[in-house]
């Protein structure tokens, strides 16, 4: 690993337990303030949705490297599936698990922090030409996974509400499918992006601003997070999802994109470090918005993050006795 990446992994460490500090302290009240949920709102409702939207109305979707995107993103939704369902069975057996749970758990293990720790990772590992696959990766990571997980946990929701009314319950699912934080910006941004017209400068540059508040805030929310509601009582949970998020998925990941679509060299390299990353701090967000699992999830963000300075390596070792 190299000084400037160590520094990089060592400063998002930083900044998390910066958030731990001003949680542990009360800087911003205590508990019944819950002023780590208000900047959870902030994120999720204002900041976020400016990413996502500029991101979206941003994207060159005429050169897309699609081969490359599928043996990505094929294993990462079947995971992200694998896991949902698993829950959604698990909670028959314990009717008494929040409804949200069971997305909440999916986009932990699927969604990696793949700008704070895979932008740096992928420029230090692969140079200028890797880092623009990453970030073409990146480019679809939210408008992806985020659309699927969204979609899923409001039917979820919408089940619990509507009764038996199936109807009922799919206009409730589509309603809050589409005006949510995080769809709504994502469709917003794909309309504009189709019209082919730039972006106003000032409007750009407000949208800029908004969004790069995002990854600071998070990460701080991470620490805030842990300090106000501790590690959960039993860890086995967090674990899991650990073992999943850092090795079934990139071992996933791997199997499809080397053995279904192909993918050999510099490509297939890029698509298992974007796997191997650790949870983003989006998994954290939904847990907050959901309220479920919150302790679970921060444990979970905070462990695969130790992890990845050790994981990272491992995985690159691999990939070079895989033969071409």
């Amino acid at each position: 690993m190299t000084l400037a990446l160590f520094s990089k992994l060592l400063a998002i460490v930083l900044v998390v337990v910066l958030g731990w500090v001003v949680g542990r302290l009360r800087w911003l009240g205590d508990e019944q303030a819950d002023p780590a949920r208000v900047l959870a709102h902030a994120a999720f409702y204002l900041f976020a949705p400016a990413l996502l939207f500029r991101t979206t109305a941003r994207i060159e979707l005429a050169t897309l490297p699609w081969h490359m995107l599928a043996a990505f993103f094929v294993p990462t939704v079947g995971l992200l599936l694998l896991v949902y369902a698993w829950n959604r069975w698990q909670r028959t057996r314990h009717p008494e698990r929040p409804a949200a749970l069971a997305a909440t758990r999916a986009i932990t293990v699927s969604f990696g922090n793949s700008v704070q720790i895979g932008i740096p990772l992928a420029a230090a590992l692969f140079g200028e030409a890797g880092l623009g696959l990453h970030l073409t990766l990146v480019s679809l990571h939210a408008l992806v996974l985020l659309t699927v997980l969204t979609a899923l946990v409001e039917s979820d929701l919408a089940r619990e509400q509507g009764g038996a009314n199936r109807w009922a319950m799919l206009r409730l699912t589509l309603r809050n499918t589409v005006v949510h934080p995080v769809v709504l910006p994502v469709l917003a941004g794909l309309l504009w992006n189709v019209t082919g017209w730039a972006l106003p400068g000032p409007v750009d540059e407000v949208l800029h601003v908004l969004g790069s508040a995002v990854v600071p805030l998070c990460l701080t929310l991470i620490g805030m997070s842990l300090a106000y509601l501790g590690w959960p009582r039993s860890l086995r949970g967090a674990l899991s999802l650990v073992l999943l998020k850092m090795v079934l998925h990139p071992l996933g990941v791997l199997a499809v994109a080397y053995g279904v679509f192909g993918l050999r060299g510099l490509a297939l390299n890029v698509v298992v470090m974007m796997a191997s990353l650790p949870s983003g701090s989006n998994a954290l967000l939904f847990a907050q918005r959901y309220r479920v699992a919150e302790a679970e999830v921060t444990a979970a963000t905070v462990v695969s993050t130790l992890l990845v300075a050790g994981s990272v390596p491992l995985w690159m070792s691999l990939l070079a006795i895989i033969p071409p």
